[in-house]
């Protein structure tokens, strides 16, 4: 096992741990389920494994907490920053005896990609690819991308979908020594993970069939090679100095249930760091809010639990008597659409929400938005981005606007009415938490003239 303890290198410590990087030339590759079931792997031989996810995802983390039984960070260089990722490894590399890390999209999709993120750590990537259909192609794919920039390390090949032992050995050959074949894993239906229609569904609502596929993966991935430990990777410290206590003394209430989950833990830890106390409460089970200074609305799936929303008609009232008060309210997508006055799911029957902010919101099937952008609040601005498939209408003039990260055109429209802040941006709070502290606290009072500045 590596020692944990830190070396001195110049001004930087050094801690070292095996880390190993799991990307694809695509989505849909498997990489979930592949780092899933090696998560799970190492932790039943006792060992603690930390997993972090490239990009802006909830529902992912869900599972791969599960699997491992440690938190899971995500991670960005654009939406978190280099010095937070840096400090996030260099913790886990502390107190871990292998880090994960899986990619997000094709390798090289993104500005940054998971290859950037992979590179400016120096953590070796293991390539996902679904060979079914293919097979000399395989090492053509796995070699060009291999190849295709010199500052990325590429130490094998996971071959998933692999119908037969003669085809791994096709692939086999046809790499010829130039990438180990880590793995070749059969096409197994039971083991891969069930979706919903924005993506994996979340983990507690299938903890026991995870568990099942867990075991299974277990025994798929058989103790070849991409189970051995990784070569140990050198994390370097950064120095980030703690939050201001600017939330001392003010109680949050968090909405958390099946209908708003998609939060990060990022945020909450650095809620509590600020000084904040956090409370959570469901608006689908409990009769009334908590007692609190603020209220915060993630994002998640009200739109498949519009009925029982609208049913919980002493939440409703209580969420309006709060709003009336002009208290700190942030609602993020949907949290967002619950704070409209009527939400219409999937199959287009339409509910009663809160209706603290006039509009309509409306799921639009497979259509949807994505994408990073940044919050141009009148506090400042906050790294976020954009995950729906839904639509609002009928809504007021925007206090401002989110900016795209690589696009001129306006990003997210962001309102603002007595204390509440609603949009569909996810925010990224430590990008920015004095900006945060002050959702939280006293939100700045702006007319709607100020969305000329959010859109520029």
């Amino acid at each position: 096992m590596t020692s944990k303890t830190p070396h001195s290198d110049q001004a930087n410590a050094i801690a070292y741990c095996p880390a190993l990087f799991l990307a694809a030339p695509a989505s849909g590759q498997g990489k979930t389920t592949i780092t899933a079931a090696l998560a799970r792997y190492h932790r039943d031989l006792g060992r603690k494994v930390r997993v972090f996810k490239m990009g802006p995802d909830y529902l992912d983390p869900q599972i791969l907490e599960q699997a491992s039984g440690q938190p899971v960070t995500q991670l960005d260089l654009w939406m978190a920053g280099a010095e937070y990722c840096r400090h996030q490894f260099y913790l886990a590399a502390q107190q871990s005896d292998l880090i994960l890390v899986e990619g997000a999209m094709g390798v090289f999709d993104g500005e940054p990609s998971s290859a950037d993120l992979a590179a400016t750590f120096n953590i070796p990537i293991a390539l996902v690819i679904d060979v079914k259909g293919m097979a000399q192609t395989v090492a053509a794919v796995a070699l060009g991308l291999a190849s295709f920039r010199d500052d990325v390390e590429f130490c094998g090949l996971i071959a998933n979908n692999c119908g037969t032992q003669r085809h791994a050995q096709l692939i086999d050959d046809a790499l010829a020594g130039r990438m180990p074949l880590l793995a070749n894993l059969a096409r197994d239906p039971e083991v891969s993970l069930p979706e919903r229609h924005l993506g994996l569904v979340q983990a507690h609502e299938v903890r026991e069939e995870l568990e099942h596929r867990f075991n299974l993966g277990k025994a798929w991935l058989g103790g070849q090679a991409i189970c051995d430990l990784p070569k140990p990777v050198a994390f370097t410290s950064q120095d980030i100095a703690a939050p201001q206590k600017l939330l001392q003394g003010t109680t949050i209430g968090i909405a958390r249930d099946a209908a708003f989950s998609f939060i990060y833990s990022a945020n909450t830890c650095l809620l509590e760091a600020m000084g904040a106390k956090l409370s959570y409460f469901s608006p689908l089970n409990d009769q009334h809010l908590p007692d609190v200074d603020a209220l915060w609305f993630a994002g998640g799936y009200p739109e498949l639990h519009a009925k029982k929303l609208a049913g919980n008609s002493s939440m409703l009232k209580d969420i309006r008597r709060f709003n009336a008060l002009q208290k700190p309210i942030l609602a993020e997508c949907g949290g967002f659409l619950y704070c409209l006055e009527k939400l219409t799911d999937l199959d287009d029957t339409t509910y009663p929400m809160v209706g603290i902010l006039a509009g309509q919101g409306a799921m639009r099937g497979k259509r949807g938005c994505q994408g990073m952008q940044a919050a141009m609040l009148p506090e400042g601005e906050v790294r976020a981005h954009a995950h729906h498939r839904s639509r609002s209408q009928n809504t007021p003039a925007p206090i401002a606007h989110g900016q795209r990260q690589r696009h001129p055109a306006p990003g997210e429209a962001i309102y603002r009415q007595q204390g509440l802040t609603a949009s569909y941006l996810h925010l990224f709070f430590p990008s920015n938490p004095q900006a945060v502290a002050q959702l939280f606290t006293k939100p700045l009072q702006t007319t709607h003239s100020s969305a000329a500045i959010g859109s520029i």
